[in-house]
């Protein structure tokens, strides 16, 4: 991880500490598309330095090659998200729209659209913000698409809020194997994934909407990763209708979601799921599982990774409609044995995939929940139980994420 030196960090502190005023690097006024602004902005991100801030007047600016900041301390601000527009539509080079590598980064009031790869990837940082950001492939769902719309990597005490992400081919909004995050109030539609915390320590995921991905909010756990993660929090999230068909791209794990998933939780432990809105998810409202069940497989984490989800507190949810069009043939072939051909998956659907030798069990603890299913996966659906008992237990609840900055 990058970490700036003691002594840069104590110096931004005392600056702060007296109210001293960041310098201000104000674009220039410019039409939209104008090569000059394209030059110039390149050039300000290249000679900032800590405490700048940018900033993107009104216009949609064109650029044909990645941007990128490697320099602490520094903000990037736009007028607001529908006015200040960073498209990268005629992109020629460069694998995200913008890449920083630096802590203290700011980026607020702006778009990214159309960019080759990535939107904004944050990549081994501390203390990042991302605020009224919309990153969005204008054309929709494609598999051409970049992967992940806002795209914070390695970091720590990461504050995503109010942000939109839109047509994402992987993950609209992504946290990866970072720790300490807070991703809130912000909308994620027409993605593969919606909300994606994966491999990630320490995360609340409260205020969002996800609708119409293919899946709306998943916490996974993949091997061969920098951490395992765990200790998530997922409440007062509106998670409804995520149908869309999967456009992500072969051999992915997120390839493996099936359309109609709501929440998914796959190979993680310790997360809470309360409070939340999920509703007309059409192959399950909620979905636990194992890695096993995404197909992907690396032999040498194998002996380091723990496949198997537990510990994860389902209550206090609003809940409805739902399982009833599961998407793969193995899993509206399972819905018709148990339900019938005008039947419904209950709201949870466990894959099955247990930890034989612990002893306390998975500890899946479902609360005013219609039912779950076990569909044993490891059997090959074969012996699927509806049975709800194993699932009627408590856990404690998980501790609020303090952010800490400075």
């Amino acid at each position: 991880m990058k970490h700036a030196s003691v002594l840069a960090l104590a110096v931004l502190a005392a600056g702060c500490g007296r109210g001293e005023q960041a310098r201000h690097v104000a674009g220039p006024e410019v039409a939209a598309g104008d090569a000059a602004f394209a030059a110039k902005f390149r050039e300000q991100l290249l000679d900032a330095k800590p405490g700048d801030v940018i900033e993107v007047p009104p216009g949609k600016h064109s650029f044909d090659r990645s941007l990128s900041l490697r320099v602490d301390g520094v903000t990037i601000r736009g007028a607001g998200p529908d006015k200040s527009v960073l498209s990268f539509k005629g992109q020629k080079a460069g694998a995200e729209g913008l890449l920083v590598n630096a802590n203290g980064f700011t980026l607020e009031n702006i778009a990214i659209e159309d960019s080759k790869g990535d939107g904004l990837k944050v990549n081994e940082a501390e203390n990042v913000t991302i605020r009224n950001v919309r990153v969005e492939w204008t054309g929709g769902p494609n598999p051409g698409n970049g992967a992940y719309g806002l795209y914070p990597v390695k970091t720590r005490n990461v504050l995503i809020e109010d942000a939109v992400a839109i047509g994402a081919s992987d993950a609209g909004i992504y946290v990866g194997q970072s720790r300490d995050v807070v991703v809130r109030n912000s909308r994620a539609e027409f993605n593969v994934a919606g909300i994606e915390i994966e491999n990630t320590i320490n995360a609340d995921v409260y205020g969002n909407t996800a609708t119409h991905n293919t899946g709306g909010i998943l916490v996974f756990n993949m091997p061969a990763l920098s951490q395992q993660g765990g200790a998530v929090r997922m409440f007062r999230n509106k998670v409804v209708d995520n149908n869309t068909e999967n456009f992500g791209a072969k051999g992915t794990p997120v390839s493996s979601v099936p359309a109609g998933s709501g929440v998914v939780v796959n190979s993680n432990d310790d997360v809470e799921i309360f409070d939340n809105d999920i509703a007309g998810n059409k192959t399950a409202n909620i979905i636990v599982s194992s890695v096993y069940s995404t197909g992907y497989k690396d032999d040498k984490a194998a002996s380091e990774f723990d496949p198997y989800p537990e510990r994860i507190n389902v209550y206090g949810n609003r809940l409805s409609g739902g399982g009833d069009s599961p998407d793969g043939l193995d899993l509206k072939t399972l819905k018709v044995a148990l339900y019938g051909l005008n039947g419904s998956f209950p709201d949870v659907l466990f894959d099955g995939y247990v930890n034989k030798a612990r002893k306390e069990g998975p500890q899946i603890c479902l609360r005013d929940v219609s039912g779950v299913v076990n569909a044993d996966g490891p059997g090959g659906y074969k012996n699927a139980v509806k049975d709800a008992r194993p699932y009627a237990c408590d856990l404690p609840k998980l501790p609020a994420i303090d952010l800490k900055r400075g």
